[in-house]
Order: C-alpha cells, then structure tokens, then sequence
C-alpha cells in the first residue's frame, strides 16, 4: 500500500476541511452574532484559497440533528475574484438553508431545546475523513490533509466513543485535527483529538477578532508549521464518558476484554458481553477524591 506521505503534492498545498458549529441553542446566546463568525469564517476560506490556487477547502456544518457538506472549492468553476465571491456567496445561502432544515429536524425529533444541547460532531467528523479518504484514493498525489473544528457548543457525552473512533482514524491517517473554540467551554473531546493527532488547539481571548487568529495560526500549511511558535495546550482533559449513563466521569470500571468504560460495576458487559467472576469490588463513589 502507497503510504499517505508518498503521495503528497507539495508541501504547501493544503485540504483543509472546516467543520462549523450551527447549533441555534449556543448561537442564540453567544457573544459573537452568528452572521458575524460566518462572515469571519468565509473570510478565513477565502484567505486559503488565495494562498494557492492548488489549496482545496470544504466546509461541514453541525447541527444538533445533522450534518452536511455546504461548500467544496472542487466544484468551483474558473479561479477570479467574481467567482470566488459569488461561490462564498452560494456557500451563504446553503449555510442557511442547512440551519433550517436542522431546525425543523430537531423539532420533529423532539430534541430537548435547551442551552446544553450538543452538536453532531461525531458525524461531521466522520463526514471529514470520508472526503479525505476519497481525496486519497482519487490518484498518486493529494495535498496535504487537515481538519479543522470551529466548536462553541458542549461536548455531548453520548457521542464520546463516535468522535473517539474518529480522531484514531484520523491519527492513523496522519491528518491533523485542529480546534478554535468560540464558545465559553472548553472542549475536552477536541482537546484530546489535537493531541493525539498533532493538531493545534485554541480558545481565541477577542471573539471579534476572530478572523486574525483563523489566518495567522490555522492558514499556516502543515510544512511551514515546522518554523512557527504555535499556541500550545497548558493542559488536556483525558476524562472518559461512561458507556451505560454517556456521562464524564473521573474513575470508572473497564471491561477487560473490550474496554467499555462504565460508572458502575456490572456483572456483565453490556458491549462484548463477557462476564465478571464474583469479586468484592471497591464503590467508587465512596472513595475520596484523587485529583490533584
């Protein structure tokens, strides 16, 4: 098999794949006006695209029901300032239409309305690394692959083994993932998927400024980041969700044979169904808190 690194175009030829946070739940309270971080974020596609007429972007938005494609620099037609402006133009458009249509999924699932709700992130991920694998397999020589997550809602704990499958493709894959959290929240899923990737992650201090932080750390190709001070993460959360209640915990019980993390002790996995000789186990909940 031809490995991913044999195959590059060139060392400063980028696919960059922005997955942007729709939720209407985060957005409607956020500091940052939606139409505002859009304009900032079109701004952002455009600057990479005019780095390099050989740069290839595509944008995935996340909803809270579902995710879609909304905007791929491969369907544009002749390269010129008109073009680009009235393909942004599209992606606008579309970008609207896929926040209405989520919206009337949301109501129709009767998902709870509330400030806390998460975004699909899992799907959009997954949605990313499919183009990119299809990018890989369409001939000898790609550019440079990366992922780059726009996040302002929380983390949705259900979705925790999901986006865990997708940041160790995305290792394996070699593609970075990188982060700029526009929220309040950190994000620990996302603190660990730029970690274990490579990627960089960010929670930009002036959200009004948004677009000088996206151009002067995220437009930046993966060879020339080799001579750039970047931000660094001071610290990653590797905090686990559990797998019977999806919810974060600090200590847990691990199955031996699948590792399925669980809050409770079971006699019996619930995931690979391997069962637990009859031992007197410690209760987590009345051990003293460890951190430090």
């Amino acid at each position: 098999m031809t490995s991913a690194h044999s195959k590059l175009y060139s060392d400063d030829v980028s696919l960059v794949v922005v997955v942007v946070d729709t939720n209407p739940f985060f957005w409607a309270g956020a500091a940052l006006p939606f139409a505002d971080f859009l304009s900032h974020v079109l701004h952002f596609v455009n600057s990479l695209l005019l780095l390099s007429n050989l740069n290839h972007v595509v944008i995935i938005a996340a909803g809270v029901s579902s995710c879609a494609y909304v905007f791929d620099s491969g369907n544009a037609g002749a390269s010129g300032a008109a073009d680009v402006a009235e393909t942004l133009g599209k992606a606008s458009r579309k970008m609207e239409e896929f926040i209405k249509q989520d919206a009337r999924e949301t109501a129709s699932n009767g998902t709870v309305a509330d400030g806390g709700a998460a975004s699909l992130f899992s799907g959009a991920l997954s949605l990313a690394l499919c183009y990119i694998q299809r990018i890989f397999r369409s001939g000898t020589r790609h550019p440079q692959p990366r992922i780059l997550c726009l996040q302002g809602s929380p983390d949705g704990p259900e979705q925790y083994v999901a986006v865990m499958n997708s940041i160790f493709s995305a290792q394996r894959s070699m593609v970075p993932i990188d982060t700029c959290i526009v929220g309040t929240q950190d994000s620990a899923f996302l603190q660990q998927a730029s970690y274990i990737t490579g990627g960089v992650y960010m929670k930009p201090q002036e959200l009004s400024g948004l677009f000088q932080y996206l151009a002067a750390v995220f437009a930046t190709d993966l060879h020339s980041r080799t001579f750039l001070r970047l931000p660094k993460t001071l610290g990653v959360d590797f905090r686990a969700s559990c797998f019977c209640h999806k919810k974060t915990i600090d200590m847990g019980y691990v199955c031996s044979v699948c590792l399925s993390i669980f809050c409770k002790y079971h006699k019996k996995c619930s995931t690979c169904g391997s069962e637990f000789s009859r031992v007197s186990m410690p209760d987590l909940n009345s051990l003293p808190d460890q951190r430090q």
